[in-house]
């Protein structure tokens, strides 16, 4: 008499673990660099809404909005504006809210957009987020502030950023 098989051995069904385990770290490795992919797209997207807000901001009123001379941002070490004030008169005749970036801790003062301007010219950064490939967008590189060569600093340090700015910003 033939004996019947019933269910699995436990090789089998070990086996079958490892490849569910091995497809699912793939599975998570791919969500990951998608979610990066979309915070890059979003700061990106953000930097140029702005830009254009501010443009806008400029042929109304002959100048950019002023900073009062300092960095203005919703970060601690700059002041912890408000969305709606980081850039006065900006909101909500130009743009409806201020973004803030996908990974902005205000209180560690990283990935914060930071804006300057002497109603001349204007600097917007994102800056120091570190999960940025910055040179993947060499058109959002600021060379004489990455490049090291440039007095332009932030609390004394020179930091890598991504920026938009008018023709002729600068840090100040």
């Amino acid at each position: 008499m033939i004996r019947q098989r019933h269910g699995f051995t436990l090789i089998e069904l070990l086996v079958v673990i490892a490849i569910i385990g091995v497809l699912a770290s793939v599975v998570l490795a791919s969500l990951n660099t998608a979610r990066a992919k979309a915070r890059n797209t979003r700061r990106i997207s953000d930097l140029r809404q702005i830009s254009l807000a501010l443009e806008l901001y400029y042929d109304t009123n002959n100048g950019y909005p002023s900073s009062g001379g300092t960095w203005r941002s919703q970060c601690v070490a700059w002041g912890t504006y408000a969305a709606s004030d980081v850039i006065p008169g900006l909101v909500p005749t130009y743009m409806p809210t201020f973004p803030a970036d996908p990974s902005m801790a205000p209180s560690a003062n990283t990935c914060c957009y930071l804006y300057n301007s002497n109603v001349e010219e204007y600097a917007l950064l994102d800056h120091v987020c570190s999960d940025i490939p910055y040179t993947s967008q060499p058109s959002l590189l600021d060379p004489a502030r990455d490049s090291g060569t440039n007095a332009c600093t932030i609390d004394g340090t020179a930091f890598w950023s991504w920026k938009v700015s008018s023709p002729g910003g600068r840090c100040w």
